[in-house]
């Protein structure tokens, strides 16, 4: 038994979950070790992996580092993402690891072996992050319970409760351990929950979301890596999210940037966005009041089959250049992403010309980005207009060298100055017109022409 510091709460460990208050002040909430009554398996051992992906795991760093908690008698399983993933078939991306032995105790630990330990910012959430063999590096959380939380941040205790570990995870999916042997634990029916293809809160929905409102969009992101069908969310679900979306106002954008980014790059994009505006995310995550639903209706009947990036989706729902620069500045988008939001509304639209593709093949070779990015973000536009002909003939396209430049016009006289741009940018765009046909001395032929041309436009222009 022990008492929270203000002596409001004590709590009692016990083999059967039962319920306990919880107090919520100034935005804050206390809550105690269990939180809700909620029914778990007697037995939470539901199958045994011994797939080709399981196998797979065990490299000589990961069973060394197995070694070294059997040595010192602490307990360690594989927590989990990597545990949904080889349920589905999938070979995990990355392994996280929990274990019953606290922070202290790990650091004792890695430093009597010699271990080297890195990244020590996650050790007040009990993560230790060892680098075995100065080869890999591996996340070891000690079991733990959050005890205050404010919607973004968690004040945690530790334990040697699996079930209580599991407890406090967002989702069923992602509430199971696997173990060494391939025991799969599964104390709250997730298991069951991805057989059905089901995406549900541990426990109370409300409950979880307002320990971290960023779970709303975790939600939506899990489920396009698990359902079946775009519209299989359960009602009560989804009234419970919409009756949470303020919370978002008070998650950084990186976050929910983040989080979106990863829903948008899943199945069931198009639906997905925009069950997300409608349960009122968009008012809090920088999108506009009256956001374009028409355009992204059009968008995903003429290019939803195209791959398109994530940032394509947000720029059908944005009007102008002023709310792509409303909407980076809540979700601080990278360079990138930021400029390809730009790029698209500034871009999308009809491009009139003799040779369809020439206006494209002038946007990358004009372009002051590097010419790589640029041809991304061309590839982008032609997607997002749905131009499969044009996008197949600009993948199979390679960009010409413009054949001349500064040293030329000083070779042929034209004096140094602020003028070359100016010179080279009409000679660029006479060479493009005339498909890169013009060779370095055609071009030098046309100086003078051109030079006639600034002539007369300064004559007109002093008049």
């Amino acid at each position: 038994m022990f008492s929270l510091s203000n002596n409001i709460f004590k709590i009692y460990h016990t083999v059967h979950i039962r319920a306990f208050a919880s107090v919520t002040v100034a935005g804050r909430r206390r809550r105690s070790k269990i939180d809700m009554d909620l029914k778990s398996r007697e037995d939470p051992i539901v199958t045994k992996l011994d797939s080709s992906e399981f196998k797979s795991l065990f490299t000589k760093e990961v069973m060394d580092l197995k070694s070294l908690f059997d040595k010192y008698q602490y307990e360690i399983r594989i927590a989990g993402g990597a545990v949904r993933d080889l349920l589905m078939g999938q070979q995990p991306k990355d392994l996280d690891f929990a274990t019953t032995a606290t922070p202290q105790q790990m650091k004792d630990m890695f430093t009597e072996e010699s271990v080297r330990m890195i990244n020590m910012a996650g050790e007040k959430h009990g993560t230790i992050t060892p680098r075995i063999h100065d080869k890999e590096n591996f996340e070891v959380t000690t079991l733990r319970i959050d005890m205050v939380t404010d919607g973004r941040h968690a004040e945690v205790e530790f334990t040697t409760d699996w079930k209580l570990d599991a407890n406090r995870r967002d989702l069923t999916i992602n509430s199971m351990f696997l173990g060494f042997d391939g025991s799969v634990y599964d104390y709250f029916f997730g298991y069951d929950d991805l057989q059905k293809r089901r995406v549900a809160f541990v426990g109370d929905a409300d409950v979880r979301i307002k320990e971290d409102y960023l779970r709303i969009l975790r939600y939506f992101r899990f489920y396009g890596r698990i359902a079946s069908a775009p519209d299989n969310h359960e009602e009560e679900t989804l009234t419970v999210i919409a009756n949470n979306v303020g919370g978002l106002q008070n998650v950084s954008g990186e976050r929910i940037w983040m989080e979106l980014k990863k829903t948008l790059q899943g199945n069931f994009a198009f639906e997905l966005l925009k069950t997300i505006l409608k349960a009122g995310v968009g008012n809090y995550i920088g999108l506009p009041s009256k956001p374009n639903i028409e355009e992204l209706d059009k968008l995903q009947q003429r290019s939803g089959h195209l791959g398109l990036h994530p940032m394509s989706y947000l720029a059908a729902l944005l009007r102008d250049m002023d709310e792509v620069t409303v909407l980076h500045s809540r979700l601080k988008f990278s360079s990138f992403d930021r400029d390809l939001a730009y790029y698209l509304v500034e871009h999308r639209g009809d491009k009139v010309a003799e040779r369809p593709l020439m206006p494209y093949e002038k946007l990358v070779i004009n372009a002051s980005m590097k010419k790589d990015i640029a041809v991304e973000y061309v590839r982008e536009v032609l997607k997002y207009r749905g131009d499969e002909k044009l996008l197949d003939q600009f993948n199979k396209w390679d960009m010409p060298k413009f054949p001349i430049g500064g040293k030329e016009l000083k070779d042929n006289g034209v004096p140094p100055g602020k003028m070359y741009g100016k010179i080279i940018a009409r000679l660029r765009e006479m060479w493009i017109e005339n498909e890169y046909k013009q060779t370095s001395s055609d071009l030098v032929k046309l100086i003078p022409i051109v030079l006639e041309e600034f002539e007369n436009l300064k004559i007109k222009k002093d008049k």
